[in-house]
Order: structure tokens, then C-alpha cells, then sequence
């Protein structure tokens, strides 16, 4: 099974830069896009119509802002939606679907914002997800996808030492990152690829992309019980079409 993930930063403006395009030509099974910032209703009808393909969303209360939604070529036993928390599912950060060994999660985590004012909501997010995960892990193993909002170590941006009290790279939230790994979780791509360099955001300023000056804000992570059947993750920086560019998991069923 192939598995896709890709921070869209906008569907609508993806669609104009070869989305469906995209889908229709990936061998993936499962596509998993976050900040869609638009709700099933208000996307354009080419989307909603690729042959084959089951659509699972959740969207934001505010227009424009946030929002998740799973493509799957393979019907799920069960969907969640969110946590099933009011207080946290307004901003339409997940999508849970069931299979037959596992759980696939994919979401979008807050980003701490500018000068940190939401960096305690981010880690009364992270704690939460965590318990989600750690209950849904009872019952089965868990594929967990998407923009994780947190560049875990040094290795992982272009310039840590500048970046210590920003949005995605504090002690605070590489702490979190570091302690959930910790539980029994496999961060997928450093089990193939080591070395810094690679990354899976670059802003759209300071020909940022052009000098390879990113993080890597996207992963897969997946509970220690599925890691025998972690054949491959990758990251594909020449596909365009967002600030992000998407990565693929392969596992063996």
C-alpha cells in the first residue's frame, strides 16, 4: 500500500497548479491533504468527480483557514472525525480512518504562530493527540500523517541555531516531539535517510525553495508494530504546486 501526505496550503489554488493531474498519474492508494482551507462544498466539482475514489473531510468553522480531507481508493471499516471535542474540532485538524490492521491519521497539528501566541494551545493539542493516538493504539497500530508543524531536530531545518525561538522549532515542541516518539513511535523517514538536507517546506520568500533553506515539518510516523512493513519513505521535492512538497510511505499489507 502507498500512501501520500501533502500540505496543499489552499486546494483550490492546488487544483490550479495540477492536483487532479497529480492524483491521477500517483500510483498511491491512500492521499492525505492538509490546509485545504475549504470545505466540500466549496471546491471545485473536478475534485469531487476522480473515478474510484471515497472522500473523507473535515473542514474549518472559519473560511479560508485550516481543514483536512482523506482520499482513498480502498473503503475504510470506520471514520473519526476530529476528537469529538468542540473546544478543538472547530479548526478541522483530522481525519481517522480505519482499516483492516491499522488506523490512519491524518492531520494537521496547530502552528504556534507568530511571536509563540499559540504555542500553549499548540501543546495542549499535542498532549491530546497523544492520548488519542496512545487510546486508538490499543485496539490496532497506527499510521500517523501530515504537517506535524515541528521541525524535530538540528537536522531537520536549514538554519537551527537562528531558529530556536520560532514557531516549529522550540525546546517546548521538540520536547513533545521527542517524548511521543519515546511511547513506542517510528519517525519513518530517518529510518532510510540520516543526513541533513532534506526537507519538505520552504517559505515562498528569499528563493527559499531554489536554495534548499526548509524544514521539514511533514512526516510519517508510525507505531513501532508496523515497522517491519515499512518498505520505503520518501520525500518528493520535485513535485510542486505548494509551499510543502509531498511524501509517500510504502508498506507491505
Amino acid at each position: 500500500m502507498k500512501i501520500i501526505s501533502w500540505n496543499l496550503n489552499g486546494l483550490n489554488a492546488s487544483l490550479k497548479k495540477g492536483l487532479i493531474d497529480f492524483i491521477k498519474d500517483s500510483p498511491a492508494d491512500i492521499f492525505c491533504f492538509q490546509e485545504t482551507k475549504t470545505a466540500e462544498d466549496r471546491v471545485d466539482n473536478t475534485f469531487l468527480e476522480i473515478p474510484d475514489i471515497h472522500y473523507y473531510w473535515q473542514s474549518a468553522e472559519k473560511k479560508g483557514y485550516s481543514g483536512v480531507v482523506t482520499l482513498s481508493k480502498v473503503e475504510p471499516k470506520s471514520v473519526i472525525h476530529g476528537f469529538n471535542d468542540e473546544g478543538y474540532d472547530t479548526e478541522g485538524r483530522m481525519v481517522t480512518l480505519e482499516f483492516e490492521n491499522f488506523y490512519l491519521v491524518n492531520t494537521y497539528f496547530p502552528n504556534a504562530g507568530r511571536g509563540l501566541k499559540r504555542l500553549d494551545f499548540k501543546l495542549e493539542w499535542d498532549k491530546k493527540f497523544e492520548k488519542y493516538v496512545e487510546d486508538l493504539r490499543k485496539k490496532k497500530p497506527i499510521i500517523l500523517t501530515g504537517d506535524l508543524n515541528v521541525a524535530h531536530t538540528e537536522k531537520d531545518l536549514a538554519r537551527p541555531k537562528n531558529n530556536t525561538k520560532t514557531a516549529g522549532f522550540t525546546p517546548e515542541e521538540r520536547e513533545w516531539f521527542d517524548s511521543f516518539l519515546q511511547k513506542g513511535y517510528i519517525d519513518t523517514f530517518r529510518e532510510f535517510v540520516d543526513e541533513r538536507g532534506h526537507y519538505t517546506f520552504w517559505s515562498y520568500r528569499h528563493n527559499a525553495r531554489e536554495k534548499n533553506i526548509g524544514w521539514r515539518l511533514d512526516y510519517f510516523v508510525v507505531s513501532e508494530e508496523l515497522k517491519s512493513q515499512v518498505e520505503n519513505s520518501e520525500i518528493l521535492s520535485d513535485v510542486y504546486g505548494s509551499d510543502h512538497c509531498p511524501i509517500l510511505l510504502t508498506v507491505s499489507e
